[in-house]
């Protein structure tokens, strides 16, 4: 039944099938194998159930307050502040590149909007001062990995609702390896610019505005320190601190940059719920094959095998093996869809061999993260490719450094669960 399956799900995809759809017909046809077609009803409580988990309440309040971030023009002054900080280097934009996203992780927790954000106004500047086209999407694509790690993220939601890990706990679990992401993009553009002698930029405009750009980038910087500070401080729940951001964005839109007019709300709202309901409508997929299955004991089965391998004895060892298969399922797979079927897998055999389950949140969502830039599919590689006007076949071949710098970073994490583990413990979480 399993390769019927997997067969069936394939042909899908590769007919263009939308990702739920493939998920649903695939555990269809599962049921119809099983010849008990009353399983048709539990199949329907389980997509349904799949959706309605009240920490994913916080995944459209993150997904609003990032569109209303770069729809107030918001974004364009933490640009700003990022280029005073740090653009008067050789190879400056892409060091103000990576700064960007890091300060833009802290409002939407997705790869996609930050390499969405970024691109479109980086990458035709980057080219201008001297970076090649196709190192100007890379960078993009790759600092874009950091808006799923450092808080607050979606893949983190995700795999907290699935296994009752804290998500605040988790949130602080990526602030470490998300800066050592982001200080390895900074190494890699320091070679780069030495190495081919990219010109400084001329910053002396941005630094004769200095005073107005700080005043100005006071008001975007607060939305990320509610985020980041009322979760990790725990005074507001994920859902709360996403609503307090929406809001926050909303007046300062509305009231302070008045860029947010009632047609770009509009619009604001109907992208917000767009992005979600894909999410959602393929979480709650995911579960149902996720149930279908556990109907068929493969998690047991998986576990089996793994603890008659031995690998579970070397908790190292045992991520690196996990590792191997979360990463190159996320390579073909979308990203929801990988955490929704292999976290229930997946983490119950972590847990056995020793591993915190908040170090394995991190991992697996640095796995799948890394999946966004990787070909054929590396979603952030097409949307930098399309925004920043530069050929996809460029970025495909050019992407692989990155790639390279990530997948240290991971192994580093991997090895030190204390990059993981010690901000939540210092904070009790």
């Amino acid at each position: 039944m399993g390769l019927s399956m997997l067969i069936v799900f394939l042909a899908l995809m590769v007919l263009g099938t939308p990702l739920y759809l493939s998920l649903l017909s695939t555990s269809l046809l599962g049921v119809i194998m099983l010849g008990d077609l009353s399983l048709l009803r539990v199949m329907s409580q389980q997509f349904f159930g799949g959706m309605d988990v009240f920490s994913l309440m916080a995944i459209p309040f993150f997904i609003l307050a990032g569109i209303l971030m770069n729809r107030g023009g918001l974004t364009d002054r933490l640009l700003d502040f990022s280029r005073l900080l740090v653009g008067s280097v050789r190879g400056g934009l892409g060091y103000v590149n990576v700064v960007g996203s890091i300060i833009l992780a802290g409002v939407n927790g997705s790869a996609a909007a930050d390499a969405s954000a970024l691109g479109s106004i980086l990458i035709p500047a980057m080219i201008k001062d001297g970076f090649s086209p196709a190192y100007s999407a890379g960078i993009t694509a790759g600092s874009s990995l950091i808006g799923p790690i450092i808080p607050p993220s979606i893949f983190m939601i995700i795999y907290a609702s699935m296994t009752n890990t804290s998500i605040g706990g988790l949130f602080a679990a990526g602030i470490l390896p998300g800066l050592l992401l982001g200080a390895a993009f900074m190494v890699m553009n320091y070679v780069y610019s030495h190495r081919y002698h990219v010109p400084v930029a001329d910053f002396g405009e941005i630094r004769k505005k200095k005073r107005e750009i700080l005043s100005r980038s006071v008001v975007a910087l607060l939305a990320p320190l509610i985020i980041i500070g009322g979760i990790v401080s725990g005074v507001v729940t994920p859902t709360e601190s996403g609503a307090l951001a929406v809001a926050y964005c909303f007046v300062a839109g509305v009231l302070y940059t008045r860029q947010l007019t009632l047609r770009v709300i509009g619009e604001s709202l109907y992208e917000a719920a767009r992005l979600t309901s894909s999410i959602f409508l393929i979480m709650g997929a995911a579960m149902v094959i996720g149930w279908l299955l556990k109907w068929e004991r493969v998690p047991q089965r998986f576990a089996s095998f793994i603890l008659e391998s031995g690998f579970h004895e070397s908790p190292w060892v045992l991520m690196m093996v996990l590792s191997a298969i979360i990463f190159p399922v996320g390579m073909f797979m979308e990203e929801v869809s990988t955490l929704a079927l292999l976290t229930p897998i997946f983490t119950p055999i972590a847990l056995k061999a020793g591993i915190d389950p908040i170090h394995f949140g991190v991992v697996m969502t640095l796995n799948v993260t890394i999946a966004l830039i990787t070909p054929p599919m590396g979603a952030c590689n097409y949307i930098v490719a399309a925004v920043g006007k530069v050929k996809l076949s460029d970025v495909f071949i050019h992407i692989w450094p990155f790639i390279g710098v990530a997948m240290a970073v991971l192994v580093a994490v991997i090895s030190f669960p204390a990059l993981t583990t010690f901000i939540p413990r210092l904070l009790n979480l």
